[in-house]
């Protein structure tokens, strides 16, 4: 499948708007013009949906999570036969009815005809013998003296699934570009399939960049604790993605030389990088791009926190990687998250875009400037509840949220409608 003319066109027109877009954030988005937040996401799923998509045929258990790359036809009729939707007895004709020896199960062969005014006992899912009028529920019938007897009026067909009431062989039961369920896992099985072909979830690399950082204990002298390399891999693995590698690197030459290596190297669809896409004295992660001849698609978001951010593709447009730059904070790495990985994933594994809904807010909510906020929300039956201890390396607010709100410039007022972007494990987020 190779992405359309029309796609691609798209994208060109998304970039020619961001490079429209006048910069908002100040001296503190480095020089770079800030990208508007609802414009960067957009441009991060335009970019995934460019991209040649590649399918594999794996067994049903491999399909959970990815998306079908085909659509999914029944392979038989369902049920395939007539069947009892209930245990009891199979009768013919008017009653009373006389009882026959034995039984029908499910699972065995094609019963004997009954004939009329017969009754035999039939359990859930048998098949139906022929020549059957109804089947009675067992507590809706009494047996006397060899005989059945009705307690309630008998109607033709009642409790039996009639072949190809689900569906008929042919039929589409689900479209291309349908996310594989443990349901769907369970219909394609009930039609027959023993595996599918799908999308395979995109690959993503993740680069924690920084010489401060612990990988036990607790803060000391000047160091703290890496909060992003456990975070982040689950969190992408929610959204989708196969997490190949988790590395950390430091900011010397060293670390720099080795993060360049892995832009150009890197057989993952996507990098993500946390730290260092500011200017600061070494901060790498935009001289590593220019010398590894990165278009940059996003450099800057105006949303706070996580201005820094950036999205850029090494390679064309069909064929090439992505590199996802995440400040170093840890809610701004959240931020980036939401903003740019989540659609660019989506698209790269030819999910829809998320549902978009909002909430009436709870209480006055300050805003930036000029920037959208993001804010950690707790949801309740009725409203959006803004949390405390949500500044750009605070994980306490996210760490208790259902949601983060997108909060527009100059804040919201109390009752105000804001969009909402469900946190990955509160919406159910991708199966695994």
């Amino acid at each position: 499948m190779t992405p359309t003319n029309s796609a691609e066109q798209a994208l060109e027109e998304a970039l020619a708007l961001v490079s429209r877009t006048p910069g908002s954030g100040g001296d503190d988005t480095g020089g770079h013009r800030a990208v508007a937040w609802p414009r960067a996401r957009d441009v991060a799923a335009r970019a995934g949906a460019g991209v040649r998509a590649r399918t594999h045929d794996v067994p049903l258990a491999g399909a959970l999570g990815e998306v079908l790359e085909a659509p999914l036809e029944a392979l038989t009729d369902l049920p395939s036969f007539d069947t009892s939707a209930m245990d009891g007895w199979a009768v013919a004709g008017p009653g009373p009815w006389h009882v026959r020896e034995g039984g029908v199960l499910a699972g065995s062969g094609r019963p004997e005809p009954i004939a009329d005014g017969e009754a035999v006992r039939i359990a859930t899912g048998a098949r139906i013998p022929a020549d059957t009028t109804a089947v009675i529920r067992s507590e809706h019938c009494r047996e006397t003296g060899g005989q059945l007897f009705a307690d309630r009026p008998v109607a033709t067909g009642q409790d039996i699934r009639p072949r190809g009431q689900e569906c008929r062989s042919g039929d589409l039961l689900l479209p291309a570009g349908s996310l594989v369920t443990p349901a769907v896992l369970g219909l394609a099985a009930a039609a027959g399939y023993d595996g599918l072909t799908t999308r395979p979830r995109p690959r993503v690399e993740i680069l924690v960049l920084g010489d401060e950082l612990l990988t036990e204990g607790r803060p000391h002298d000047g160091l703290i604790r890496d909060a992003l390399s456990p975070m982040l891999a689950p969190w992408l693995a929610r959204l989708g993605a196969e997490v190949t590698a988790t590395r950390t690197l430091g900011d010397d030459p060293a670390g720099a030389a080795a993060l360049l290596e892995a832009v150009t190297t890197s057989t993952a669809d996507v990098l993500v990088t946390t730290g260092g896409t500011a200017s600061g004295p070494v901060d790498h992660v935009h001289p590593v791009l220019e010398k590894a001849g990165a278009r940059l698609l996003v450099d800057g978001v105006a949303v706070r926190p996580g201005h820094p951010m950036l999205l850029a593709r090494i390679g064309d447009a069909a064929d090439g990687r992505h590199v996802v730059g995440l400040p170093g904070n840890p809610l701004a790495a959240v931020s980036g998250l939401l903003t740019l990985a989540e659609p660019l994933l989506r698209a790269l594994a030819g999910r829809r875009p998320r549902p978009r809904y909002t909430a009436p807010v709870q209480g006055d909510v300050p805003g930036h400037p000029y920037d959208t906020r993001l804010v950690p929300v707790r949801l309740d039956d009725e409203h959006a509840v803004p949390l405390r201890y949500h500044g750009p390396a605070m994980l306490r607010g996210v760490a208790a949220a259902d949601a983060l709100a997108v909060v527009p410039p100059k804040g919201a007022r109390s009752g105000q409608e804001l969009e909402v972007l469900d946190l990955p494990w509160a919406s159910g987020g991708c199966f695994t």
